[in-house]
C-alpha cells in the first residue's frame, strides 16, 4: 500500500517545483519572440507578418472573452488600452521586426530593447515622481555601456547598420513608455478585454502600414507557418499567461528583473539556430548590460544592511 503521508507530502513538493519553473519558462519563451521574427521575416514583410499575427491573436481573444463572459472596459479604459497597445505592441514590435528584416541580428535587437527597465525607470522618474538611488544610476551607466560595446562591435563587423539600431531605439522608447502608462492607468483595465483592445489597435496600425509600404505577399512555407503559430500561441498566449501567473503570485516586484535574462537567452538560441556570432566582446557587453539592468531593477540586492 502507498503511504498517504508520503503521497500528501509529494503534492506540495511537486507544486513547489512547478512554481519554481515558471520564471525560467517565461524567460525562455519570451526570448524566442526574436527568434520567431527572424525565422518568419524572410517570407513576409514585417508589417504584414505582424498584422497577421495580431489579427489571429484578436480572434483567439474574442473567443476566450465570449466563452468566459469577460468584463467590458469603460470608454476611458478602452482608450488607455488602445494607447498601451499602440506603444507596447504596434511600435515596439514594429520597430524590432523591421530592424531584423533589414539585417539587425536577433541577439542585438534583444540586447537594445533589453534596456527597457532602465528607460522605464527614467521615464517613471519624471512622470510618476519615482526616485532613483546611486546604485540604480550606476546600473544605468553600466547597461548603456554594455549595449554600446556590443552594437559598436557588430557595426564594425558589418553586421546590421544604424537604421536597425535606430528602429530598435524607437521600439525601446515605445515599450518603456507603454510600461509606465500601464503602471499609471492600466491597473483597473479588465485583463482579457483590455488586452484584446491592445491587439486590435496594433493589428489596425500594422495593417495600415502594410497596405501603405509593403507588397503584402506571404510565402506560406512550413517555416513561416511554424513561426506565425509559435508567435501567436506560445508568445501572445503562453508567455503572457505565465506573466499573469507570476504577477498573481505576488512576484510583480521581481518580474521586471527577469527581463535582464532575455538578451543572453536570445543570443544563445540565435547562435544555435542562425550561427549569430558570440565573440568575447559581445559576451562581455551582454554580461555588463544584464548586471546594469539588475542594479536598476533590484537595487536592494546590492545595498548594505
Amino acid at each position: 500500500m502507498s503511504n498517504p503521508r508520503a503521497s500528501g507530502a509529494s503534492t506540495p513538493q511537486r507544486a513547489g517545483i512547478a512554481a519554481s519553473l515558471i520564471a525560467p519558462a517565461f524567460v525562455l519563451l519570451w526570448s524566442t519572440g526574436f527568434i520567431g521574427a527572424k525565422l518568419g521575416l524572410p517570407h513576409a514583410g514585417p508589417m504584414t507578418f505582424l498584422a497577421l499575427r495580431f489579427w489571429l491573436v484578436v480572434g483567439l481573444f474574442l473567443l476566450w472573452i465570449g466563452l468566459t463572459r469577460a468584463q467590458r472596459p469603460t470608454r476611458r479604459q478602452a482608450l488607455d488600452a488602445a494607447l498601451i497597445g499602440l506603444l507596447m505592441h504596434g511600435l515596439y514590435l514594429g520597430g524590432v521586426f523591421t530592424a531584423i528584416s533589414i539585417g539587425t541580428e536577433a541577439g542585438t535587437s534583444a540586447l537594445i530593447v533589453g534596456l527597457q527597465p532602465i528607460v522605464t525607470a527614467l521615464i517613471a522618474r519624471h512622470w510618476l515622481g519615482e526616485r532613483l538611488g546611486g546604485v540604480q544610476w550606476l546600473g544605468m551607466a553600466l547597461g548603456i555601456a554594455g549595449v554600446a560595446l556590443v552594437v559598436a562591435r557588430k557595426l564594425d563587423d558589418g553586421i546590421g547598420d544604424w537604421r536597425g539600431v535606430g528602429l530598435c531605439l524607437v521600439a525601446l522608447v515605445a515599450i518603456s513608455a507603454g510600461a509606465v502608462l500601464q503602471k499609471a492607468r492600466g491597473a483597473g483595465i479588465p485583463t482579457r478585454s483590455g488586452t484584446c483592445i491592445q491587439y486590435v489597435t496594433a493589428a489596425v496600425v500594422t495593417g495600415l502600414l502594410a497596405l501603405a509600404f509593403e507588397d503584402r505577399i506571404v510565402e506560406w512555407t512550413a517555416e513561416f507557418a511554424f513561426a506565425l503559430g509559435w508567435l501567436v500561441l506560445v508568445l501572445s498566449f503562453g508567455a503572457v499567461l505565465l506573466l499573469f501567473v507570476l504577477i498573481r503570485r505576488g512576484a510583480a516586484s521581481g518580474v521586471a528583473s527577469l527581463f535582464f535574462l532575455v538578451p543572453p537567452a536570445t543570443a544563445v538560441v540565435a547562435w544555435l539556430l542562425f550561427d549569430e556570432r558570440l565573440g568575447p566582446l559581445s559576451i562581455a557587453g551582454m554580461a555588463l548590460t544584464a548586471f546594469g539592468v539588475l542594479l536598476v531593477n533590484r537595487p536592494e540586492l546590492f545595498r548594505r544592511g
